[in-house]
């Protein structure tokens, strides 16, 4: 199991790519220790807007359209499968209770489809900025100063 890698797989590497290419900046890897005492590391994590994304695999996370079953040594595997949905399920709970959103992808997505899924997650998590020229919502239009009026003059 040393060839197994625990992170720089290549659905991820693409992932991280792409993404970067856009613009996005992120860290790769990040343990987050959570107030609860968990420690998780998301596969990409951007700290700034507490996205936490995860590139699973098929095989190691039991996915229902692609994951297998071992028949050797049956016995060791199912419980350890098991143990990493239920890890997941745990790290999920966990990153939402500390106020992250965690976005779980395949490694069968489309990237396309996983860029799209990452950069909606992104922009719902992008606080709105109100332009400083806007108008103050709790002012009535007409009782805002004239801005073309300079402030010392006679109303």
């Amino acid at each position: 199991m040393r060839a197994n890698r625990r992170t720089d797989t290549k659905p991820e590497l693409a992932l991280r790519h792409a993404l970067h290419h856009l613009g996005y900046r992120y860290r790769k890897d990040y343990r987050l220790d959570l107030a609860n005492g968990r420690r998780v590391r998301p596969d990409i994590a951007f700290t700034a807007r507490k996205v936490a994304v995860f590139v699973d695999g098929c095989f190691w996370h039991a996915c229902p359209q692609h994951g297998t079953q071992p028949k050797a040594n049956e016995w060791y595997w199912s419980p350890k499968l098991l143990k990493n949905v239920e890890r997941d399920r745990l790290n999920d709970a966990a990153l939402d209770l500390a106020g992250w959103t965690v976005v779980r992808l395949w490694e069968h997505v489309p990237l396309e489809d996983a860029v799209s899924t990452v950069v909606t997650a992104l922009a719902a998590r992008t606080p709105s900025k109100t332009p400083s020229d806007a108008p103050d919502p709790e002012v009535p239009p007409s009782e805002a100063p004239d801005p073309e009026t300079p402030h010392d003059a006679p109303h």
